[in-house]
């Protein structure tokens, strides 16, 4: 698929989408989410692809929507604004409902859009140069992206509330401590730490994380009755998989199983 504003690059299962537009540092416009949501349906079907790594060009992660791109958020400026952030919000669920494991590699600025972005994927992993804000109170706007649904449950809602009232700029250790992201490494260390959490993810059972990443998304809304049921579920879906057998012959073996997603 031929992009503009973003790089897809494949390697052993692992997907890694770069933003790109750095004179812009990375602020996205419409074809860019665009080509973001046209990826996620892509890597969607896809079974080999096992993993995306959200990232962005020259330094920076992503500064959020283009407000200066005439075209807004939906690429069509006669669209009605309910229309525009309608589209923008799809893109978000996309990449929540995306069935694979997700990372954001995250250098320099993500403020805004580019937050709810990388607080979007599973797993945040940020070099110790990163800086966060949900800048939009700034620009006299409300949060968008999802951030209101993340945010509270990933730092609870008062924490919630002064990140978004404030809209104050994070480094990544205040980031870190708050609860936003998984790991903080050296600069010169980040892309090594995620490319091994993203071959350990793409060498892993395909149908069970997707069914554990569904699991724990959901947990929030429902009854440790309905969990339970719905973990009784997917375990019996794992139990007459190829996968769950290749990997009770690979430990009888004493050898790493082999998984195929089937």
């Amino acid at each position: 698929m031929s992009t503009e504003t973003i790089i897809v690059e494949r390697d052993g299962g692992v997907v890694t989408v770069t933003l790109n537009r750095p004179e812009r540092k990375n602020a996205g416009n419409g074809l860019m989410w665009q080509e973001l949501s046209d990826t996620f349906a892509e890597v969607a079907r896809r079974r080999e692809d096992r993993v995306v790594v959200v990232t962005g060009a020259g330094g920076a992660f992503c500064s959020g929507a283009d407000i200066a791109d005439p075209r807004g958020v939906s690429g069509d400026p006669s669209d009605p604004h309910i229309v525009r952030m309608q589209f923008f919000g799809q893109v978000m669920l996309a990449l929540h409902k995306l069935p694979k494991p997700t990372i954001a590699k995250i250098r320099g600025i993500a403020a805004g859009a580019g937050m709810s972005l990388a607080l979007g994927c599973d797993l945040t992993v940020a070099s110790d140069n990163a800086r966060f804000s949900e800048i939009f109170a700034r620009r006299g706007l409300s949060v968008d992206g999802g951030s209101s649904w993340l945010l509270p449950r990933l730092v609870g809602l008062h924490k919630a509330k002064e990140l978004a009232y404030f809209a104050d700029i994070l480094s990544a250790q205040e980031a870190a401590s708050y609860g936003l992201l998984n790991r903080v490494v050296a600069d010169d260390e980040l892309d090594a730490f995620v490319e091994d959490w993203a071959r350990r993810l793409a060498e892993g059972p395909p149908l069970a994380l997707a069914m554990t990443k569904k699991l724990l998304d959901n947990s929030m809304s429902v009854t440790m009755a309905q969990a339970l049921e719905d973990e009784a579920r997917c375990q019996t879906i794992n139990f007459y998989s190829e996968d769950t057998g290749e990997a009770m012959r690979a430990f009888a073996e004493k050898r790493e199983p082999r998984f195929k997603g089937r």
